[in-house]
């Protein structure tokens, strides 16, 4: 037994190696440099390092002057000099050494500086090695390195980009970045998303890849996409005979592509799969452990991204056509006008709230033009929109003058016990006379753009919104009547397009109106290019828009009328009055009798609100018959005829009537429920007709 141990024990004879031994395996020499004469000893295994024989070298440094380039050479003496000076025993330091044949390694060197009692240097013995492979060893793991923090920083950088995406084509936008595509080396991309156990191929890689019949596959169909989402496993094909082995449908239609490699991963979100991504490779065979993990981890970030940008798009889309069953489905075409109405949802949110538009026909052929905006940006502002929008066209329908009709609507948004209100405009138009009755509830003022372009903006005073009107018990809505010429635009919208990001509504007006003065006369076309004026600035609110131009005048109609309430102690809605009574005499061709006209409708409209405690309703209409006569009823609350007697000499009172009987052709008194109607009326011979002539009779404007 101690044999064995002996022999197990034994050991060669040159154990343990000599020191020159392992340093001359390890390709590392010694030097001892006298500084006081200068002579440095090299070993041979240091001069193997400088590539000099022993013949060659002469213990002289400066010989090893022609192995070490000359900035190399004068770094390192610099180095050893300020060892020297500044009292360190050691020093280091990596240089390159010229070899025979021209070529350059790298060389370390390591001295250890020795001092006498006194401290001043009188030796240095070290070491010289090739570092050659240490440093090329270094260099790789520096590589390694950094590749590992450029792929930490691509999926970082996809993954910020990503969460940005809002919908599938912003996602695969990101995806298929040039950029992108480069850092992961990838030459294009494929993906498809599982509908209905198909996969639906969303993006089909580079020009001229389309493979006809895949555009659409079935789970269990032999591709690299079913395959994954089957599995639920990604799929690293390494090369092309690897892709044209497993393959063998999809290879064919894609060889001309020259990909050498893919990489096929499932996209899977919540535990369930939603789709499949592919990458493809030219010059490229085979992925390593690091590049695995890394699309692994980039399939996860797409997933998630995915998921949310389809669940966006599904909300999206139920909210769009909530949106849009809210609104009118269609605008109805108007004789005399041309109309134009566009609806933008924001770019932030739900895109969807409570704006709207809308036209309605009303008797008499007039029009009303609203434009309105519910507060708030959810389904719920919607919702309160759509039955508005229908309360306020039935109001309208029903012949209520504009103020009663916005009244109502305001009672109705009260009592619909939400927390919304709602700012709008409507405008009743007759095309006939081209007067307009515009009443506005918070809402901002509308513009009007003329016959040569220039445009302006139409003052009109305004009450509370809707619902806040209501609820304050202030339901006065001041009427505001102008002219339309024909040719002229009005150019009614919301605040989102005139809201700019970080400046005031002056600004975004101005803008408005430079837009509108310099856009194309064409309302199609000028309604596209407001939109688009918005969507390049991003506008974070919805968007309502209608545009409405006078044509030429048209003829009145029998039945044809203008109505307006004039209140007590309002001698705005009095003078409103006399405006849209001089207008439609103008229009109606009876401009010779006009002042007849006006006096005597002055006279009644005033002996009502003097002798009545209430407003009066004054209506004004172009009467068909053998004769065509131009009507006026001033409509009050009492029941009290008026009796027409002598004022006498001094009277101030009791010539009204009178002047009505003389201006007048016939007029009356009829009972109207709890009131009565005094109404007169004035032959509009053919031959006093005026046809409309004129393009810009007078400009629009406000009464007041």
């Amino acid at each position: 037994m101690d044999d064995r141990v002996a022999g197990a024990l034994s050991l060669p004879d040159d154990w343990p190696a000599h020191p020159d031994l392992s340093l001359a395996l390890n390709r590392m020499g010694c030097f001892d440099w006298d500084l006081g004469t200068g002579l440095m000893h090299m070993d041979q295994p240091a001069l193997d390092v400088f590539d000099l024989t022993a013949a060659e070298y002469d213990d002289r440094p400066g010989t090893l002057a022609r192995r070490v380039p000359r900035d190399e050479a004068a770094r390192l003496d610099g180095l050893v000099s300020q060892a020297l000076k500044s009292g360190r025993t050691a020093y280091g330091a990596y240089f390159r050494v010229q070899r025979r044949d021209g070529s350059l390694r790298w060389t370390h060197t390591q001295g250890f500086v020795r001092r006498d009692a006194s401290g001043r240097p009188r030796r240095i013995i070290g070491i010289v090695r090739d570092a050659t492979q240490e440093l090329a060893d270094s260099a790789a793991r520096q590589e390694i390195d950094e590749e590992r923090r450029r792929r930490t920083s691509l999926v970082e950088g996809t993954a910020v980009s990503l969460a940005q995406a809002r919908t599938v084509r912003d996602v695969i936008a990101v995806l298929k970045d040039s950029q992108g595509l480069a850092l992961l080396g990838a030459t294009s991309l494929v993906m498809g998303l599982l509908e209905s156990g198909r996969i639906h191929l969303v993006a089909d890689g580079p020009e001229a890849a389309h493979v006809p019949g895949t555009r659409y596959t079935r789970v269990d169909e032999p591709y690299p996409m079913s395959e994954v989402v089957r599995t639920l496993t990604p799929r690293f094909i390494e090369s092309a005979e690897d892709f044209a082995d497993s393959y063998p449908v999809l290879w064919p239609d894609i060889r001309h592509l020259g990909i050498t490699s893919a990489a096929y991963m499932p996209l899977i979100a919540q535990a369930r799969p939603i789709g499949a991504l592919g990458l493809l490779y030219r010059d490229k065979d085979g992925f390593t452990p690091d590049e695995r993990n890394l699309l692994m981890a980039l399939g996860t970030s797409i997933a998630q991204s995915l998921q949310r940008a389809m669940l966006y798009e599904q909300e999206h889309d139920l909210a769009e056509g909530l949106q849009q069953a809210m609104l009118p489905r269609r605008i109805p075409a108007v004789a005399g006008a041309q109309v134009a109405v566009r609806y933008r949802s924001a770019r932030i949110g739900r895109d969807i709230g409570g704006d709207w538009y809308d036209l309605i026909h009303l008797p008499g052929g007039r029009v009303g033009a609203v434009i309105g905006d519910v507060q708030g940006h959810d389904t719920h502002a919607a919702a309160v929109m759509g039955q508005l929008r229908i309360v306020l066209r039935a109001y309208a329908a029903e012949g209520h003058s504009p103020a009663t009709v916005m009244a109502r609507a305001s009672v109705f948004l009260h009592e619909l016990d939400t927390d919304r209100f709602a700012t709008c405009t409507y405008a009743e138009i007759d095309l006939s006379t081209g007067v307009v009755q515009m009443v506005r509830a918070g809402h901002i003022d509308p513009l009007v753009r003329d016959v040569n372009g220039d445009c302006r903006r139409l003052t009109a005073e305004g009450g509370l919104p809707l619902g806040l009107s209501a609820e304050f018990g202030r339901l006065e809505y001041p009427v505001t009547t102008a002219e339309l010429d024909p040719g002229q635009a009005l150019v009614l919208f919301t605040d989102g397009l005139v809201e700019l990001p970080g400046a005031d509504l002056d600004e975004g007006m101005q803008l408005l109106t430079s837009l509108v003065t310099n856009g194309p006369h064409d309302l199609q076309k000028l309604a596209d290019d407001l939109c688009a004026a918005v969507d390049v600035r991003g506008g974070q609110d919805d968007v309502a828009l209608l545009l409405f131009r006078r044509r030429a005048a048209q003829a009145p109609q029998a039945g044809g009328r203008l109505q307006q309430h004039v209140a007590q102690n309002d001698p705005e809605a009095l003078s409103s009055s006399r405006h849209m009574i001089r207008a439609a005499v103008r229009a109606w061709g009876a401009k010779e009798r006009a002042d007849e006209i006006e006096l005597a409708a002055d006279e009644l409209i005033t002996n009502a609100l003097i002798h009545t405690d209430g407003g009066a309703i004054v209506t004004i209409r172009v009467m068909a018959g053998p004769e065509r006569r131009l009507r006026v009823d001033v409509e009050d609350r009492s029941s009290a005829l008026p009796r027409r007697r002598d004022a006498g000499e001094a009277g101030v009172s009791g010539r009204g009537l009178m002047l009505v009987d003389r201006l007048a052709d016939v007029w009356g008194v009829e009972s109207r429920g709890g009131g009565k109607c005094v109404w007169c009326e004035f032959l509009m011979p053919e031959s006093r007709r005026r046809p409309w002539t004129s393009d810009a009779e007078a400009p629009l404007g406000s009464s007041t």
